[in-house]
């Protein structure tokens, strides 16, 4: 499984069907498109959510992003991320 951190960005509709229901519901898209969310955090700023997911790929990770954006009119940002020892190991200081 592959990290991705997925920042979300409320929209004026969305922000007002703020639940816990919608959470859940949110939780089921993800393992539904093959993943699963590792921590959720409300932000403040440029983005409204941070939520660190596991998927098995990067498909995995664009369908469930598309399917939230649909269902609940958060529009998500995904971007991978490899642990740090995982990087210094690829790259190997070799730039």
């Amino acid at each position: 499984m592959t990290t991705f951190i997925m920042t979300g960005k409320y929209s004026a509709e969305a922000v007002k069907q703020i639940s816990g229901a919608r959470t859940v519901k949110g939780t089921k898209i993800v393992k539904q498109c093959g993943g699963k969310i590792t921590a959720v955090y409300a932000t403040m700023g440029k983005a409204d959510l941070l939520l660190i997911t596991e998927f098995p790929g990067v498909g995995e990770a664009m369908k469930a992003s598309v399917a939230l954006n649909q269902a609940m009119g958060i529009s998500f940002t995904t971007i991978p991320a490899l642990p740090i020892a995982d990087f210094d190991k690829l790259v190997g200081g070799k730039l």
